[in-house]
């Protein structure tokens, strides 16, 4: 949704600079007085900066609103009802734990063990659910609440060798039992 949503803009964005361009082209060989123009413009320009404004804080709230960057920092206050020990290494992933129940918050201890990675969850739609780093001598808790069921896949978002492409994993989340 949101590459569609970027895509749009960036082709309205284009196409009104197209415009304006032949509009300048096009006009470049009228003599007119600089005066009554510049008078116009100044008033069409504060119109056009606070439609900017909205426009652009409208574009914000509607594509970074839904961004998986939770709370990644501090101590291990014991909250999660899992904890899985992630470790990156050159391509692949080394997780202590693949089935994972939903509904429970799941605490991700991910580093490193060689160069830097990108750890990232994205659920069935390819959408990504929740991310961080993982960095050699440092560890990132990530910690993320599976609301549904299902196969997610785990993918490193940093380039770190020809076989990248190839760095990834699945996640089981299995509904909680009853009783």
């Amino acid at each position: 949704m949101y590459q569609e949503i970027a895509w749009q803009v960036s082709l309205l964005g284009v196409l009104l600079l197209a415009a304006v361009f032949l509009f300048v082209v096009m006009r470049s060989g009228d003599p007119t007085e600089y005066g009554p123009v510049q008078k116009r413009f100044y008033r069409f320009r504060a119109l056009w900066f606070w439609g900017l404004v909205a426009v652009g804080s409208w574009l914000s709230v509607e594509t970074l609103a839904g961004l998986p960057y939770g709370p990644t920092h501090g101590e291990d206050d014991g909250s999660a009802a899992v904890t899985v020990e992630v470790t990156g290494q050159q391509w692949y992933w080394d997780m202590s734990r693949t089935e994972l129940p939903a509904g429970r918050t799941v605490q991700f201890n991910v580093t490193s063990a060689d160069v830097n990675h990108g750890f990232a969850i994205y659920n069935a739609d390819d959408e990504v659910v929740a991310q961080t780093q993982a960095m050699p001598e440092y560890t990132n808790k990530l910690r993320h609440t599976f609301r549904e069921p299902g196969t997610y896949r785990v993918m490193c978002l940093e380039y770190c060798g020809p076989p990248h492409h190839n760095m990834t994993a699945e996640i089981q989340v299995t509904a909680e039992k009853e009783g």
